[in-house]
Order: C-alpha cells, then sequence, then structure tokens
C-alpha cells in the first residue's frame, strides 16, 4: 500500500510529498492554492437530515388551483356538472426520453401523433447507451389529451408516463379567452351545489449517500518536511476537495434535472450541435419567456457566508451557470438594436450583492462563471474539416447553459447551521491507539474525510438547459 513517505533526499531517493527545500531559504508562508469557491451550493435550500429518519428526504408540493397537474374527482362546474370527465393528461417523467433502439422511429411517431403541439425527434442509436436511443421532447412535460386511448398509446410506450382524468382545477393552465370565460365559477342568486374544486399534492424525494477518502503518511514525513504545517496544509486541502466533490454531483443533479431544455440554432438533440449553433440573444429571450410562464422568481436569494441564516436576496434576476469556454460568445453577443447584450459585472456590482464568479449579465440573466463547467465532448456533429469551435475526436462539444431558478432544489452541502458541519474529518495521529493494531511502533498515522450529500429537486420547470457550440 503506498504512503506518504519522507524517504532520503540526501541520498536521491525524494519524498513522496514532492522535492524538500532544507537546503534552501524559503519563505515560511508558502503561497497556498486558493481556496476554490461554491458556485451551485450557493443557490441551495438547505435541508438538515435529523437522525433514525432513513436516508431519504421527502416533501409534499402543493399544485396550485389553476393548474393542469392539479388533477382529481372532486370539481364541479357552475352549472353542477363534472368537470372535464372526458379528458386526460400525461406526465412524462422528463423531456429526454429513453427506448430501444429498433423501436425510437414508432416511439417518436407515437408521442408527435398524439399529444398536440408537440415534436419528438429521435437520437442517433446508442444515443442513450447501448441498445437505447434518446427521443427529445419540446415543450413542457406535462400534456392535455381528448381521449383514453391517445394518453394510453403514450404508457404503453414504456417511457414511464403516467396517465391522470382531468377534473377539479376549473380551466387549469389555459390561457384561452373563450375556455376561460366559459369556465368562470359563477353563482346565480341561490347559490346551489355548484363549483366545487379540488386540491392535489405530489411527493418529491432525494436519497442521502455518503463519500469520503483518506491520506496516509509516516511519523518522519511529518518530522523532517521542510513545511513545519504540512498537516495543517494537507488537512486543508481535504476539505477544498471534498468540496469540489460535492460541487460535481451537485452540478451533475443539476444538469439532469432541467425540466426546461433549449438548443441552439436548429438542433434538436446533442447530435445536431454544429458551428452554426451559437446562442444568441433571441434564444435567452425566448428562454426568459418559459420561465416567466412557469412563474420563476427574477429574485435569488443567495447563501453568503458558512451560517444558513446568512443569505442575501439578488433582485429582478436569473442565475445563469456558463462554463469559461463561452465568454468570447457572450462578451460578443448582440442585443436585437445589434447593441452590445453583455453587461460587465462593475458596471452594477455597486447596485447590490454579487454571486460568487459573476461577470456580468445579459437580458434577464446573470452569468456566473464556473471553472470546473461540465460539458459533452464529442457528443455534437461532425467537425471534421473545420477548426472554429471547441470539438474532441473530430466532433463538437456540447456546452451547457444551465438556469437555476430560486428555490428550485434542496441539498446537503458544507453550510453549517451554526453548531455542527456537515462533514467529519478523523486524524489518527502516528504514536496514537488507532495506530497499533497495525502498527506496533506507532510510526503511521491517516486522515479522512466522510460527508453525506442529498438532493432533492423542488420545481423541475425552474431549471432550464441551453445547449450551444462554443467557437474558439
Amino acid at each position: 500500500m503506498t504512503q506518504q513517505i519522507y524517504n532520503d533526499p540526501a541520498g536521491g531517493q525524494p519524498s513522496t510529498i514532492g522535492p524538500q527545500m532544507n537546503t534552501f531559504y524559503y519563505q515560511k508562508k508558502a503561497l497556498i492554492e486558493a481556496k476554490k469557491e461554491q458556485y451551485f451550493g450557493q443557490l441551495a435550500d438547505v435541508t438538515s437530515m435529523p437522525k433514525h429518519f432513513g436516508k431519504k428526504i421527502k416533501k409534499y408540493h402543493y399544485l396550485p388551483l389553476l393548474d393542469d397537474r392539479n388533477i382529481n374527482d372532486q370539481g364541479i362546474d357552475a352549472a353542477g356538472v363534472t368537470i372535464t370527465t372526458d379528458q386526460y393528461y400525461v406526465t412524462l417523467p422528463r423531456n429526454v426520453l429513453s427506448v430501444a433502439n429498433a423501436s425510437k422511429a414508432a416511439a417518436a411517431t407515437a408521442i408527435a401523433d398524439n399529444l398536440d403541439g408537440v415534436t419528438a425527434v429521435a437520437g442517433a442509436d446508442d444515443s442513450a447507451g447501448t441498445g437505447f436511443a434518446t427521443i427529445t421532447v419540446t415543450g413542457s412535460t406535462h400534456f392535455k389529451v381528448a381521449t383514453l386511448a391517445k394518453a394510453t398509446a403514450i404508457a404503453d410506450l414504456g417511457v414511464g408516463a403516467v396517465i391522470q382524468q382531468g377534473s377539479g382545477n376549473l380551466y387549469g393552465s389555459s390561457k384561452d379567452v373563450g375556455t376561460i370565460a366559459s369556465k368562470m365559477p359563477a353563482l346565480s342568486e341561490t347559490g346551489g351545489r355548484v363549483n366545487r374544486v379540488g386540491f392535489t399534492r405530489v411527493e418529491i424525494e432525494g436519497t442521502l449517500e455518503k463519500f469520503g477518502f483518506f491520506d496516509e503518511y509516516t511519523k518522519e514525513s511529518l518530522d523532517f518536511d521542510t513545511d513545519s504545517e504540512l498537516a495543517m496544509h494537507v488537512n486543508r486541502e481535504m476539505v477544498m476537495g471534498a468540496n469540489e466533490i460535492t460541487e460535481d454531483a451537485l452540478q451533475i443533479d443539476l444538469l439532469n434535472s432541467a425540466g426546461v431544455i433549449r438548443y441552439a440554432g436548429a438542433a434538436t438533440e446533442n447530435a445536431e450541435i454544429d458551428d452554426t449553433c451559437e446562442v444568441t440573444y433571441g434564444d435567452l429571450m425566448r428562454l426568459s419567456i418559459d420561465l416567466d410562464n412557469n412563474r420563476t422568481p427574477k429574485h435569488t436569494k443567495v447563501i453568503t457566508g458558512t451560517r444558513m441564516i446568512d443569505t442575501k436576496t439578488i433582485p429582478a434576476c436569473r442565475v445563469m451557470y456558463v462554463g469559461s469556454e463561452l465568454l468570447p460568445l457572450l462578451q460578443g453577443m448582440k442585443d436585437l438594436h445589434n447593441d452590445k447584450a453583455f453587461i460587465a459585472v462593475q458596471h452594477y456590482a455597486a447596485a447590490g450583492e454579487t454571486l460568487t464568479g459573476e461577470v456580468g449579465a445579459v437580458g434577464d440573466f446573470r452569468i456566473v462563471v464556473v471553472p470546473e463547467m461540465m460539458h459533452w465532448e464529442g457528443a455534437g456533429a461532425d467537425a471534421s474539416g473545420t477548426a472554429t469551435h471547441h470539438e474532441t475526436g473530430d466532433r463538437y462539444n456540447v456546452y451547457p447553459m444551465l438556469v437555476v431558478g430560486d428555490s428550485s432544489f434542496t441539498t446537503i452541502g458544507f453550510q453549517t447551521d451554526g453548531k455542527t458541519v456537515k462533514f467529519k474529518i478523523k486524524h489518527s495521529k502516528p504514536e496514537s491507539p488507532e495506530s497499533y493494531a497495525n502498527d506496533p511502533y506507532g510510526e503511521t498515522g491517516f486522515m479522512s474525510i466522510k460527508w453525506y450529500y442529498g438532493f432533492m429537486v423542488y420545481r423541475p420547470e425552474r431549471i432550464a438547459l441551453v445547449k450551444t457550440a462554443a467557437p474558439l
């Protein structure tokens, strides 16, 4: 088992921690890599999991009265007749579905034919894993259909669709003047048993997982190392590493939880992203309209310290996370009047709180650059013969622009409640009792860190994703 060992630097055997400086003058306070910041965790609603309640976080989400998802059998209209008993609702688990390669064309056709106003595009074979292809459905994941037969046709595809009979919410999410006017809850002089409504709640949940790692070292590696504060620095780097791992896990969960997905240019799936698929100001405007329709707030609560109560509100914005590769595209973006759309953060920072990593704003979005922002390498169209955009293996890379609306998710991270921490470090020093079992002389020690991470999405319709190519 490899351990951190001092070895014999003078004899030509270097220490495993790196070069020693004991023959040179050096500054005691050595330069330490700057702490990596939390980017995604600063927007989380933090939930503490008490002991003795399992590893799942569960919560009820009560649906608004006037929402197509508020489906029950309690509704009575103004004439005393049960509401919309001949209508059914189909809810898909996500916008990007997975079906067998052989059935992808038939599945895409069935979705498009049975769900009004929907475009379903089948991806390439194995785009959802070996033997399975993706089907990307545009727009919402919740649809109203006229007959049970149409709803059943979607459910029979085996993509996780849920069918509910329509009733109980007056006119639902309709914006049609005629529909709304015809279903207003009017009352006569004598009242009567009319206009009964019902309410629905759904259960959402997230699962906790335990993570951890450890480092071993010898007593001599500390006693003779050039840096007298080596143990402190290693301890610090363990915390920074655990922090980055948690941020990566949270980023993956957010990317996979987006309820609104858009593609730049004419693309409808990752495999169609090419050099013409660069996000525009118009794309961002349309994305903002989608979020407006989903009632995503334009104010955002931000965790600004290490205590859960230390939060501030960012007004009139939605937060968009991007990788550094997209900065040239954003900074060169033009608005609908052909003026510069990007406003650098220094032009408005004095007016209020800014976010960690914030570089500027475009339209309704405050842009946060995440150095470790992930992307899909080589998932785009064929890029052979071109060298204008980022690519891998002669295929274009696909870069996400992730928008996270307020109160859209919760997580357990490294924030504290002022009394306890969410991660634990154990340090067994050399010559301590823990080291005797495998080391009778007490010459070795170890440091370990462990923590729990959990994620639960509250409102996926408030998390949006734009996929685009990135110019060099």
